[in-house]
């Protein structure tokens, strides 16, 4: 009885010590609710309701925010909102109502009462305003700065567009809830702050510093203000080392200051955003989806081309503004387009082995026996241009065909050629139609069709379109005919010089007029330090680019550079088995969470396939490119050039990256015609890898010693 009683004693002392402490904790809280509810009296002229909204808020005080108060409020119609709280969430402008109705929504509008209160929104989003600027200078970006009506008596946890709509009840938790966004000291900087900027609001005279109670917390912060630590361009760096510190993901999230004005514009029809690798060009792409979803009451479209991309960036948008990442949809185009044509009772049959295999027979009976062999005998070239040329860009004739640009096709075509690859189209569509199966090139020639009467008539207010370079000329058109030429409608965002698929376009061909501030170029670089970026452009220096805009741009451009510290490192061995080492060394040498900021990114899948092996059989954890989806996770990242494109990672590896792609002949002949094309976009390719690299880009190359 003895030994079977000693648990049974334990447990009842563990849950007795539970009990105490719950009992602890609840007094400790009434007390707290009970000093906030003693402070918030100080305004005699509040209803009951909002005085314990107030309380609500002044318990948040307690736990490291900070709370302003407009001096009148309340009892005024002069007041401004009532009250601007700063803490860990960000800054939440608020008004406090004490209706008698319970608020609801209806159509967009607020009503309580049977009458309108757009009023309020109005005033309150004016402030939220004021206060978005109030913070730009510190970096914040606007989806830090939420709206906020808090209602008195009645229970209520809402959305109405931007602003959020909480009970007295919900306010505390709600708030509590809210990813964290600012330390300790910035809390304390940014009130700082926005005392200044908003002298008719004031703490309460009542109300502690978190830490007043801590020894020495006075001297400690009265030292810092005295080092300057809280001058704005110092809490700049701050939040700009802080976040290099971080995870790779909370990184690829920061906004510069200098990159908001782009975020907060008013664009009066199609906009794009160009600049070379590390300008930011994702970065306030996501952000502009962000604030764009915050000012609208429709949905937001996002679009690449990569498939893998679409989950990183949702899983980002979540980190950034949950309130409004329901209202954006990720997606890659292809998958989109058959989204879309599902329901609207298009029927589509995607089979791409299918396809392929009506092309080989269209090449075998038409193409391998043609003139095209003169350029290039092997196949794949000319599925390009089919891909690419003729269905990417919508050509329907051969008389179209025969006087188009190939832009960025090196190859010479001859009237004779291009009647042989119009045989050789027209050969692939009569095979692929008799096997009833569509390509992606027709998803989206498809799908643009179903649109093009529905211009700007679509289920979204706007579209934003990332590494639009990679898209084809009918992807581009289709994308804008959901929004046409709409205010903020459609912003396309990339760089030429990162193409890393065949062919090409100008925005003309798409019916786009970027006009006037609607074409914006960024020059500064935050990812890359001068040595990895003279490495990268090092590749690409002599292939000079046509963008998007049709101007001709030098291969080794002018760039900014903000961030110093990146190195390369060079591994030199004079065999394969050397070389493989030499990386599982280097990746051994990384803590777990540095080995979560790193990446071994490779040119092709059968070099993919050989790291996965290698890393795998040395204990070393994988997660692939293609199943990333942005969550911090503590093991290399592995993939290809084309998959880390729109990323970035602290560590980039590149295996054998000098290696040259095969591109001979099975009897060993380069094609000349084609081999000069294909070297530039492998060098594109390399320069995408290359520029991924924040901190440490490695190179590993194999060179056998050669005999005397």
């Amino acid at each position: 009885m003895a030994a079977g009683s000693a648990p049974g004693g334990s447990a009842g002392a563990s849950a007795g010590r539970r009990a105490q402490q719950a009992r602890r904790q609840e007094r400790l809280l009434r007390e707290q609710w009970q000093a906030a509810r003693a402070r918030a009296e100080r305004w005699e002229a509040a209803s009951e309701g909002e005085r314990r909204v107030a309380a609500q808020l002044l318990m948040l005080v307690e736990r490291g925010w900070r709370l302003l108060v407009d001096r009148r409020w309340p009892g005024t119609r002069a007041a401004n909102v009532d009250m601007l709280l700063i803490g860990p969430g960000g800054v939440f402008v608020i008004d406090v109502k004490n209706w008698r109705a319970a608020p609801e929504t209806c159509g967009g509008r607020l009503r309580a009462g049977g009458f309108s209160r757009d009023e309020h929104r109005r005033k309150l989003l004016a402030v939220t305003k004021a206060a978005e600027s109030a913070v730009a200078s510190l970096g914040m970006s606007p989806v830090a700065v939420r709206p906020l009506l808090a209602f008195a008596g009645h229970r209520v946890d809402a959305e109405l567009g931007r602003v959020r709509l909480l009970g007295e009840r919900e306010i505390g938790p709600a708030l509590l809830s809210e990813r964290t966004r600012l330390s300790a000291e910035s809390v304390r900087a940014l009130t700082e702050h926005l005392e200044r900027v908003f002298p008719e609001y004031e703490a309460p005279a009542a109300a502690p510093t978190p830490d007043a109670a801590t020894p020495g917390s006075a001297s400690r912060i009265a030292d810092a203000a005295s080092d300057g630590l809280f001058d704005l361009d110092g809490l700049r760096d701050a939040a700009l080392d802080e976040a290099r510190r971080a995870p790779i993901e909370r990184w690829m999230t920061f906004l510069d200051p200098d990159q908001l004005a782009l975020v907060r514009r008013n664009w009066a029809g199609p906009a794009r955003i160009s600049g070379p690798a590390g300008t930011g060009k994702t970065v306030i792409a996501l952000h502009r989806a962000a604030y764009l979803a915050q000012r609208t009451n429709g949905r937001i479209l996002y679009v690449t081309f990569a498939n893998n991309l679409p989950r990183v960036q949702a899983t980002f948008l979540k980190t950034m503004a949950p309130a409004v990442a329901d209202r954006v949809d990720f997606r890659s185009l292809h998958s989109w387009a058959q989204e879309y044509l599902r329901d609207r009772g298009v029927p589509v049959h995607l089979h791409k082995e299918k396809a392929e295999t009506a092309f080989s027979f269209a090449w075998k009976h038409v193409g391998r026996n043609s003139c095209l062999t003169e350029i290039d005998p092997q196949h794949p070239y000319w599925r390009e241009e089919i891909d690419y040329v003729i269905k990417g860009r919508g050509i329907t004739s051969f008389d179209a065909y025969a006087a188009l640009p190939r832009r960025r096709r090196r190859a010479g075509l001859r009237r004779p050629h291009r009647q042989a690859v119009w045989s050789l189209y027209e050969a692939y569509e009569a095979q692929r139609t008799e096997r009833a199966v569509h390509d992606f090139n027709d998803v989206l020639s498809l799908a643009l069709a179903e649109a093009a009467g529905r211009i700007g008539h679509s289920a979204y207010t706007a579209v934003v379109v990332d590494e639009v370079q990679d898209l084809t000329l009918v992807g581009v058109r289709l994308l804008h005919a959901l929004v046409g030429d709409a205010p903020n409608g459609l912003l396309l965002v990339g760089d030429g010089q990162q193409a890393v698929y065949p062919g090409g376009f100008r925005l003309s061909d798409a019916g786009i007029d970027i006009r006037g501030d609607r074409g914006q170029v960024l020059r500064a670089n935050y990812r890359n330090s001068k040595e990895i970026v003279d490495t990268a452009l090092s590749v690409v220096a002599e292939d000079a680019f046509e963008d998007l805009d049709g101007l001709r741009t030098p291969g080794r451009r002018d760039i900014d550079l903000t961030y110093h510290d990146g190195e390369v490192q060079r591994a030199v061995l004079p065999t394969t088995a050397a070389h493989d080492e030499a990386l599982l060394t280097a990746l051994r040498g990384l803590t777990p969470q540095e080995l979560a900021g790193s990446a071994v990114l490779c040119p092709a899948k059968r070099a993919i396939e050989h790291y996965q092996r290698l890393l795998t059989r040395a204990g070393l954890r994988v997660c692939s490119l293609d199943r990333y989806d942005g969550h911090p996770v503590e093991a290399v990242k592995l993939g290809s050039y084309r998959r880390a494109k729109g990323l970035e990672f602290k560590r980039v590896y590149l295996p054998q990256h000098d290696t040259p792609p095969p591109m001979g002949t099975p009897d060993g002949r380069t094609p000349a015609e084609t081999a000069h094309e294909r070297a530039e976009l492998a060098r594109s390719q390399l320069y995408v890898a290359m520029t991924r690299a924040r901190d440490v880009l490695w190179l590993g190359s194999v060179r056998p010693v050669r005999e005397n």
